[in-house]
């Protein structure tokens, strides 16, 4: 792990004047350096690893103050799990493979584009959107 990518979250954190514990911080940690969307439980299992000690409730708490602070983002992938990831300067979209539940972040200028031009088209800026494909994979024969 990086100190950068670990300590990312953390001092957006500090910046927005959160309380730090050692626990909020090793979840931030974890946090920082996930990039496959994890969920609560996830997040709990890998933050045990640091510490044994951390509470699920903790994490729930955490991501939620988190989440308030505009710090990390809520996905509901039609999974029924909340899923989280930092907010990103950078735009992006989700493509969700119904099997594994992996989630794949694209962008592409073309759906962009074509967003732009249908709200325009009806009379609309777009100021912001949010774009899930759900798929399964194709049979290779």
């Amino acid at each position: 792990m990086g100190d950068k990518m670990q300590e990312r979250i953390e001092k957006l954190c500090v910046e927005k004047g959160l309380r730090m514990t050692e626990q909020r911080r090793v979840i931030a940690r974890v946090l920082s350096v996930s990039n496959d969307h994890p969920d609560v439980e996830e997040l709990h299992r890998r933050a045990c690893e640091i510490d044994k000690g951390i509470s699920i409730a903790t994490v729930y708490r955490t991501v939620s103050l988190l989440e308030e602070a505009g710090i990390i983002e809520r996905h509901d992938f039609r999974d029924g799990r909340s899923r989280f990831e930092e907010l990103s300067d950078e735009h992006h979209d989700h493509l969700i493979d119904m099997q594994s539940g992996k989630v794949v972040e694209f962008t592409d200028p073309r759906i962009e584009e074509l967003q732009r031009e249908i709200a325009d088209k009806l009379g609309y800026k777009l100021v912001d959107h949010r774009l899930e494909l759900y798929c399964i994979p194709i049979e290779k024969n």
